[in-house]
Protein backbone atom coordinates (compact mmCIF):
# COMPACT_ATOMS: atom_id res chain seq x y z
CA UNK A 1 0.00 0.00 0.00
CA UNK A 2 1.33 3.42 -0.90
CA UNK A 3 0.94 6.52 1.27
CA UNK A 4 -1.45 7.86 -1.34
CA UNK A 5 -3.82 4.96 -0.75
CA UNK A 6 -4.26 6.01 2.89
CA UNK A 7 -6.18 9.13 1.93
CA UNK A 8 -9.47 7.19 2.05
CA UNK A 9 -9.06 6.78 5.83
CA UNK A 10 -9.44 9.42 8.49
CA UNK A 11 -6.39 9.31 10.77
CA UNK A 12 -6.27 10.40 14.41
CA UNK A 13 -3.88 10.33 17.34
CA UNK A 14 -4.65 10.62 21.06
CA UNK A 15 -2.34 11.61 23.91
CA UNK A 16 -3.83 9.48 26.68
CA UNK A 17 -5.40 6.06 27.14
CA UNK A 18 -8.28 7.66 29.01
CA UNK A 19 -9.16 9.89 26.07
CA UNK A 20 -8.85 6.99 23.65
CA UNK A 21 -11.15 4.81 25.76
CA UNK A 22 -13.77 7.57 25.73
CA UNK A 23 -13.50 7.74 21.94
CA UNK A 24 -13.92 3.96 21.63
CA UNK A 25 -16.95 4.02 23.93
CA UNK A 26 -18.62 6.81 21.96
CA UNK A 27 -17.93 5.26 18.58
CA UNK A 28 -19.05 1.81 19.72
CA UNK A 29 -22.32 3.28 21.02
CA UNK A 30 -22.87 4.80 17.57
CA UNK A 31 -21.78 1.56 15.83
CA UNK A 32 -18.90 3.32 14.12
CA UNK A 33 -15.86 1.27 13.12
CA UNK A 34 -12.47 2.09 14.61
CA UNK A 35 -9.05 0.60 13.84
CA UNK A 36 -6.21 0.96 16.35
CA UNK A 37 -2.95 1.01 14.44
CA UNK A 38 0.40 0.31 16.10
CA UNK A 39 2.93 -1.20 13.69
CA UNK A 40 0.45 -1.86 10.90
CA UNK A 41 2.22 -5.07 9.91
CA UNK A 42 -1.09 -6.97 9.67
CA UNK A 43 -3.70 -4.31 8.86
CA UNK A 44 -1.78 -2.60 6.06
CA UNK A 45 -1.21 -5.97 4.38
CA UNK A 46 -4.94 -6.72 4.62
CA UNK A 47 -5.76 -3.34 3.09
CA UNK A 48 -3.23 -3.92 0.33
CA UNK A 49 -4.90 -7.23 -0.49
CA UNK A 50 -8.35 -5.63 -0.43
CA UNK A 51 -7.13 -2.57 -2.37
CA UNK A 52 -10.48 -0.81 -2.14
CA UNK A 53 -13.26 -0.53 0.41
CA UNK A 54 -15.97 -3.05 -0.45
CA UNK A 55 -19.43 -1.74 -1.40
CA UNK A 56 -21.39 -1.05 1.77
CA UNK A 57 -18.32 -1.44 3.98
CA UNK A 58 -17.92 1.28 6.57
CA UNK A 59 -14.65 3.20 6.31
CA UNK A 60 -13.13 3.08 9.81
CA UNK A 61 -11.45 5.81 11.77
CA UNK A 62 -7.78 4.82 12.06
CA UNK A 63 -6.15 5.78 15.37
CA UNK A 64 -2.36 5.70 15.56
CA UNK A 65 -1.36 4.36 18.99
CA UNK A 66 2.31 3.73 18.18
CA UNK A 67 3.53 6.81 20.07
CA UNK A 68 1.23 6.48 23.07
CA UNK A 69 3.69 6.21 25.96
CA UNK A 70 1.15 4.57 28.29
CA UNK A 71 1.15 1.56 25.96
CA UNK A 72 4.93 1.23 25.75
CA UNK A 73 7.67 -0.09 27.98
CA UNK A 74 8.88 -3.20 29.79
CA UNK A 75 8.55 -3.44 33.57
CA UNK A 76 9.61 -6.18 35.97
CA UNK A 77 7.79 -6.49 39.31
CA UNK A 78 8.86 -9.53 41.29
CA UNK A 79 8.26 -12.53 39.03
CA UNK A 80 5.83 -10.68 36.74
CA UNK A 81 7.03 -9.07 33.53
CA UNK A 82 4.69 -6.50 31.98
CA UNK A 83 5.18 -5.62 28.32
CA UNK A 84 3.26 -2.67 26.93
CA UNK A 85 0.98 -3.46 24.02
CA UNK A 86 2.73 -0.97 21.71
CA UNK A 87 6.25 -2.10 22.64
CA UNK A 88 7.98 -3.31 19.49
CA UNK A 89 9.72 -6.64 19.00
CA UNK A 90 12.97 -4.77 18.45
CA UNK A 91 12.62 -3.16 21.89
CA UNK A 92 11.99 -6.59 23.44
CA UNK A 93 15.01 -7.98 21.62
CA UNK A 94 17.24 -5.20 22.94
CA UNK A 95 15.91 -5.24 26.52
CA UNK A 96 18.40 -6.46 29.14
CA UNK A 97 15.50 -7.31 31.47
CA UNK A 98 13.90 -9.50 28.81
CA UNK A 99 17.23 -11.11 27.96
CA UNK A 100 17.92 -12.00 31.58
CA UNK A 101 14.46 -12.96 32.84
CA UNK A 102 12.50 -14.00 29.73
CA UNK A 103 15.08 -15.25 27.20
CA UNK A 104 12.35 -17.08 25.29
CA UNK A 105 10.77 -13.72 24.43
CA UNK A 106 14.12 -12.27 23.35
CA UNK A 107 14.86 -15.29 21.15
CA UNK A 108 11.40 -15.24 19.58
CA UNK A 109 11.70 -11.53 18.82
CA UNK A 110 14.83 -12.22 16.79
CA UNK A 111 12.83 -14.44 14.42
CA UNK A 112 9.97 -12.00 13.75
CA UNK A 113 10.51 -10.97 10.15
CA UNK A 114 13.34 -8.62 9.27
CA UNK A 115 14.58 -5.77 11.45
CA UNK A 116 12.11 -3.47 9.68
CA UNK A 117 9.20 -5.64 10.87
CA UNK A 118 10.70 -5.99 14.35
CA UNK A 119 10.87 -2.20 14.57
CA UNK A 120 7.13 -1.90 13.84
CA UNK A 121 5.41 -5.07 15.02
CA UNK A 122 3.90 -5.34 18.51
CA UNK A 123 2.39 -7.96 20.79
CA UNK A 124 -0.77 -5.86 21.10
CA UNK A 125 -1.25 -5.87 17.36
CA UNK A 126 -0.72 -9.63 17.12
CA UNK A 127 -3.19 -10.24 19.94
CA UNK A 128 -5.83 -7.96 18.45
CA UNK A 129 -5.52 -9.56 15.02
CA UNK A 130 -6.04 -13.02 16.50
CA UNK A 131 -3.98 -14.88 13.92
CA UNK A 132 -3.07 -18.46 14.97
CA UNK A 133 0.23 -18.07 13.07
CA UNK A 134 1.58 -15.26 15.29
CA UNK A 135 4.91 -16.31 16.77
CA UNK A 136 4.64 -13.76 19.57
CA UNK A 137 1.34 -15.15 20.79
CA UNK A 138 2.75 -18.69 20.88
CA UNK A 139 5.49 -17.41 23.19
CA UNK A 140 2.89 -15.69 25.40
CA UNK A 141 0.95 -18.98 25.60
CA UNK A 142 4.02 -20.69 27.06
CA UNK A 143 3.91 -18.17 29.92
CA UNK A 144 0.11 -18.46 30.32
CA UNK A 145 0.08 -14.70 29.89
CA UNK A 146 -2.72 -12.40 30.99
CA UNK A 147 -3.81 -9.74 28.50
CA UNK A 148 -4.65 -6.43 30.19
CA UNK A 149 -7.43 -4.45 28.49
CA UNK A 150 -8.99 -1.13 29.38
CA UNK A 151 -12.17 0.70 28.48
CA UNK A 152 -14.26 3.56 29.82
CA UNK A 153 -15.76 0.92 32.17
CA UNK A 154 -12.40 0.11 33.74
CA UNK A 155 -9.55 -2.38 33.42
CA UNK A 156 -9.60 -6.18 33.39
CA UNK A 157 -7.25 -9.06 32.72
CA UNK A 158 -8.09 -11.73 30.16
CA UNK A 159 -6.16 -15.02 30.43
CA UNK A 160 -4.66 -15.73 27.03
CA UNK A 161 -6.49 -19.06 27.01
CA UNK A 162 -9.78 -17.13 27.02
CA UNK A 163 -8.83 -14.40 24.54
CA UNK A 164 -8.88 -16.26 21.24
CA UNK A 165 -12.37 -17.60 20.53
CA UNK A 166 -11.83 -18.73 16.94
CA UNK A 167 -9.91 -17.96 13.78
CA UNK A 168 -9.07 -14.24 14.02
CA UNK A 169 -11.77 -13.77 16.66
CA UNK A 170 -11.20 -12.64 20.24
CA UNK A 171 -13.24 -12.02 23.38
CA UNK A 172 -12.04 -8.41 23.59
CA UNK A 173 -15.01 -6.04 23.41
CA UNK A 174 -15.08 -3.48 20.57
CA UNK A 175 -14.62 -0.63 23.05
CA UNK A 176 -11.66 -2.25 24.82
CA UNK A 177 -8.03 -1.34 24.25
CA UNK A 178 -5.18 -3.80 24.83
CA UNK A 179 -2.76 -1.95 27.09
CA UNK A 180 -0.24 -4.61 28.21
CA UNK A 181 0.58 -8.27 28.67
CA UNK A 182 1.62 -9.80 32.01
CA UNK A 183 3.95 -12.81 32.01
CA UNK A 184 4.46 -15.02 35.06
CA UNK A 185 8.18 -15.77 34.93
CA UNK A 186 9.99 -18.95 35.83
CA UNK A 187 13.09 -18.73 38.04
CA UNK A 188 16.22 -17.51 36.26
CA UNK A 189 17.98 -20.38 34.51
CA UNK A 190 14.82 -22.47 33.99
CA UNK A 191 14.78 -24.45 30.74
CA UNK A 192 12.98 -22.99 27.74
CA UNK A 193 12.62 -23.66 24.05
CA UNK A 194 11.90 -21.72 20.89
CA UNK A 195 11.72 -23.65 17.63
CA UNK A 196 10.46 -22.10 14.42
CA UNK A 197 9.92 -24.32 11.39
CA UNK A 198 9.58 -22.33 8.19
CA UNK A 199 10.87 -21.63 4.73
CA UNK A 200 13.44 -19.33 6.31
CA UNK A 201 14.49 -18.58 9.87
CA UNK A 202 12.92 -15.14 9.55
CA UNK A 203 11.08 -13.20 6.82
CA UNK A 204 8.53 -16.01 6.58
CA UNK A 205 5.39 -17.02 8.44
CA UNK A 206 5.96 -20.18 10.46
CA UNK A 207 4.81 -23.55 9.23
CA UNK A 208 5.02 -24.54 12.93
CA UNK A 209 6.50 -22.67 15.89
CA UNK A 210 6.89 -24.07 19.41
CA UNK A 211 7.50 -22.05 22.57
CA UNK A 212 7.95 -23.64 25.97
CA UNK A 213 9.15 -23.03 29.52
CA UNK A 214 9.55 -25.52 32.34
CA UNK A 215 10.48 -25.91 35.98
CA UNK A 216 11.98 -29.28 36.91
CA UNK A 217 12.45 -30.86 40.36
CA UNK A 218 13.46 -34.45 41.16
CA UNK A 219 13.01 -35.60 37.60
CA UNK A 220 9.50 -34.19 37.21
CA UNK A 221 8.11 -31.06 35.65
CA UNK A 222 6.42 -28.87 38.25
CA UNK A 223 5.58 -26.27 35.61
CA UNK A 224 5.28 -26.90 31.91
CA UNK A 225 4.02 -24.17 29.59
CA UNK A 226 3.61 -24.62 25.85
CA UNK A 227 2.35 -22.62 22.92
CA UNK A 228 2.33 -23.62 19.26
CA UNK A 229 1.61 -21.48 16.20
CA UNK A 230 0.12 -22.41 12.81
CA UNK A 231 -1.40 -25.75 13.84
CA UNK A 232 -5.00 -24.87 14.80
CA UNK A 233 -7.64 -22.13 14.33
CA UNK A 234 -6.20 -20.47 17.47
CA UNK A 235 -2.78 -20.54 19.11
CA UNK A 236 -2.49 -24.08 20.49
CA UNK A 237 -1.85 -24.25 24.26
CA UNK A 238 -1.12 -27.99 23.97
CA UNK A 239 -3.37 -28.95 26.87
CA UNK A 240 -3.03 -32.73 26.47
CA UNK A 241 0.75 -32.53 26.15
CA UNK A 242 0.99 -30.34 29.24
CA UNK A 243 -1.13 -32.77 31.23
CA UNK A 244 0.99 -35.72 30.09
CA UNK A 245 4.28 -34.12 31.10
CA UNK A 246 2.97 -33.00 34.49
CA UNK A 247 1.49 -36.43 35.25
CA UNK A 248 4.63 -38.51 35.61
CA UNK A 249 8.44 -38.42 35.81
CA UNK A 250 10.10 -37.30 32.57
CA UNK A 251 11.95 -40.62 32.30
CA UNK A 252 8.63 -42.46 32.10
CA UNK A 253 7.24 -40.47 29.16
CA UNK A 254 7.65 -42.42 25.94
CA UNK A 255 7.77 -41.18 22.35
CA UNK A 256 4.42 -42.77 21.57
CA UNK A 257 2.83 -40.97 24.52
CA UNK A 258 4.15 -37.63 23.25
CA UNK A 259 3.00 -38.25 19.69
CA UNK A 260 -0.49 -39.19 20.85
CA UNK A 261 -0.82 -36.12 23.08
CA UNK A 262 0.37 -33.75 20.35
CA UNK A 263 -2.09 -35.24 17.88
CA UNK A 264 -4.90 -34.45 20.31
CA UNK A 265 -3.69 -30.88 20.69
CA UNK A 266 -3.34 -29.80 17.06
CA UNK A 267 -5.64 -29.64 14.05
CA UNK A 268 -3.37 -28.53 11.20
CA UNK A 269 -4.58 -27.84 7.67
CA UNK A 270 -3.22 -27.70 4.14
CA UNK A 271 -2.61 -24.16 2.90
CA UNK A 272 -0.21 -22.17 0.72
CA UNK A 273 2.59 -22.39 3.32
CA UNK A 274 2.55 -26.10 4.14
CA UNK A 275 0.55 -29.32 4.36
CA UNK A 276 -1.36 -30.88 7.20
CA UNK A 277 0.92 -33.93 7.18
CA UNK A 278 4.12 -31.88 7.40
CA UNK A 279 2.77 -29.66 10.15
CA UNK A 280 1.67 -32.67 12.20
CA UNK A 281 5.07 -34.33 11.74
CA UNK A 282 6.86 -31.11 12.73
CA UNK A 283 4.64 -30.57 15.77
CA UNK A 284 5.39 -34.05 17.05
CA UNK A 285 9.11 -33.76 16.28
CA UNK A 286 9.81 -30.40 17.94
CA UNK A 287 7.83 -31.38 21.05
CA UNK A 288 9.60 -34.72 21.36
CA UNK A 289 12.95 -32.99 20.86
CA UNK A 290 12.39 -30.68 23.79
CA UNK A 291 11.25 -33.48 26.08
CA UNK A 292 14.39 -35.41 25.22
CA UNK A 293 16.46 -32.33 26.07
CA UNK A 294 14.64 -31.92 29.38
CA UNK A 295 15.07 -35.60 30.22
CA UNK A 296 18.78 -35.40 29.53
CA UNK A 297 19.15 -32.59 32.08
CA UNK A 298 17.48 -34.48 34.94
Amino acid sequence: MSVADLRVFELARYRSVEALCELLANRHAKRLATVLLAGGTDWLVEREMARTVAPGEQTPLVVDVSRMQELRGIELSGDTLRIGAATTYLEMRRSEVVRQRAPLIERMARDIGAVQIQARGTLGGNLATGSPAADGVAALAAYDAVVVVRSARGERGIPLAELQTGYKRTSRAPDELIVAVDLSLAPAGSPWIWRKVGTRRAQAISKVALAGIAEIADGRATRFGLGMASVAPVTARMVATRALVLSRPLAEIGAADVASAVERDVTPIDDVRSTRAYRLHSARAVTALWLRELGAKT
